[in-house]
């Protein structure tokens, strides 16, 4: 196929190279070999000129962006899961459709979650830091004591693709699943992880050992584990996010952590991420991790086949398998 006849595609970051050697043998497309962050206005010369957006979770389209889109820009094929960087009511105005790539990170993230939920209760980061400190005394009876959570109560906060993946590794060790959703989950599945479900989310936070906020971050969920709501936690419990900072009110987070309203959080997203809130980062209860909670290889190189997947069936006439659609809003 000659060049002039493949579609110009647009990558916002550095994807893994095996993924951006396909797309330049699929399309005529412009790579970011320097993986700098684009500014707004890099953005907006981008889809000026794209006829196929690849953006990331860092890049914000938000509706001025969109606005200077060119009448040839037609998909914005996002390189991730979440779509709330993107102004999907604007997108959906100008006729662009939006896929993201679901599915293919659910269990690497299910991974990191269960492993901060680990690292909080047995304190791994803090005897990580001792021991590098060089202040490590040697063994004690009461020393770094953390807690078994063998028995414990796990309320999961979206029993969605990762929340279920999440719930068949903490069944493993021995964690009751409990969980909140917008919908209840089929009966047949409920019934596979002997999930108790709770329609208010407040009765299951006043109950729980242990909180994992799995739902994505959209209007409705912005600040949804609000500073009334951590309240509601008890002392020994802990809080672990590995979905969208905007979900916890990071500043009440900070605020009960270190008071000792509960017994610390585990956190691979921020609500103002990259900078991190300066009052977690005095704490010694928390875990902080710089959002890689699906950074696998073998995670990235499925995500780059999904965009390739649906920019292909896109320029071939078809609607692509991952669209993105109305009710997602």
């Amino acid at each position: 196929m000659p060049d002039k006849k493949k579609p110009l595609v647009v990558v916002t970051r550095k994807l893994p190279d095996a993924i951006e050697t396909r797309m330049m043998e699929l399309f005529n497309t412009r790579l970011n070999i320097d993986d700098l962050p684009m500014a707004a206005a890099e953005l907006a010369d981008a889809v000026g000129a794209a006829e196929v957006l690849v953006p990331t979770v860092t890049d914000r389209i938000d509706r001025a962006v969109i606005e200077a889109a060119g009448p040839q820009l037609k998909l914005i094929a996002s390189f991730g899961t979440g779509v709330d960087h993107i102004d999907l009511a604007a997108a959906r105005a100008r006729g662009i459709t939006v896929t993201n790539t679901p599915g293919v990170l659910t269990e690497d993230t299910a991974d990191m979650t269960m492993a901060l939920i680990l690292a909080v209760s047995r304190r791994l980061a803090e005897g990580e830091r001792l021991v590098r400190a060089g202040t490590w005394k040697g063994w004690g009876p009461t020393t770094m004591l953390g807690h078994r959570i063998w028995g414990k109560r796990l309320g999961i906060i979206g029993l969605g693709r990762i929340g279920q993946a999440l719930a068949r590794r903490a069944r493993g060790f021995g964690l009751a699943i409990h969980y909140h959703n917008r919908r209840r989950v089929h009966p047949d599945i409920e019934g596979e992880l002997e999930a108790t479900y709770w329609e208010s989310l407040d009765q299951m936070l006043t109950r729980m050992d242990v909180i994992s906020v799995n739902c994505p971050h959209t209007p409705a969920t912005y600040h949804l584990l609000s500073a009334r709501r951590l309240e509601l936690l008890r002392e020994h419990c802990i809080v672990v996010n590995t979905s969208r900072g905007e979900v916890i009110d990071e500043n009440a987070l900070a605020r009960v952590l270190a008071e000792g309203r509960i017994a610390g959080a585990g956190l691979d997203v921020f609500e103002h991420e990259p900078a991190i809130n300066p009052k977690l980062l005095r704490l010694d209860n928390v875990v902080l991790l710089p959002h890689m909670g699906s950074a696998t290889i073998e995670g990235r190189l499925d995500m780059g086949e999904k965009v390739i997947i649906n920019i292909k069936t896109h320029v071939d006439g078809h609607t692509p398998p991952d669209r993105v659609l109305e009710q997602m809003l």
